[in-house]
């Protein structure tokens, strides 16, 4: 049996995480592996912060002094990755989400907290599964991905603009 160690750290006090938030982050996480036909044990950590504290870290690993959302630290090298040696787990890597900014995305783009949540574990978990949408060719298969997991656990599309994107043959139809 697979094991999937998803591990969540709330470092913040600037938005109280609503109750049912992790276990809907550990619902992307498997729906994303899932999708992604991960095999084997893995483990993964998701850490809240506030805007001070990732723009730091932004800063820091991506030389951009600014809050962003979501940054994700792959810990995988040409497509390999590290063992936990105590859980036999891959390693996949960290996600880290500013609260803050999700709150403020969440209001801005006009759905939920929640919703915005998932959607950037979602993008970070494919980040960490080497997806970069940095290139022009895989931003809109990341984008499709990202879609197909969010309706996959039941959250509403956000008008994505690829529809008719089949996930299984990597094209669209």
């Amino acid at each position: 049996m697979k094991k999937r160690i998803i591990s969540i750290n709330d470092e913040q006090k600037a938005v109280k995480i609503p109750s049912g938030v992790r276990m809907l982050l550990r619902r992307c996480c498997n729906a994303t592996l899932s999708v992604e036909k991960v095999e084997g044990n893995v483990e993964v950590s998701i850490t809240f912060v506030d805007n001070e504290r990732i723009q730091e870290l932004n800063k820091r690993y991506r030389n951009i002094d600014a809050p962003t959302d979501v940054l994700s630290f792959p810990m995988s090298e040409n497509g390999e990755y590290e063992i936990n040696l105590s859980t036999n787990a891959k390693i996949l890597g960290d996600i880290v989400i500013s609260a803050e900014k999700a709150y403020e995305q969440a209001e801005k783009y006009g759905h939920s907290f929640q919703r915005e949540m998932s959607y950037l574990t979602t993008h970070s978990m494919l980040h960490l599964l080497g997806y970069d949408h940095e290139v022009p060719k895989e931003k809109a298969i990341m984008r499709e991905r990202e879609e197909f997991i969010m309706a996959e656990i039941g959250l509403p599309l956000s008008g994505g603009h690829y529809v008719g994107y089949d996930i299984e043959k990597n094209f669209k139809i």
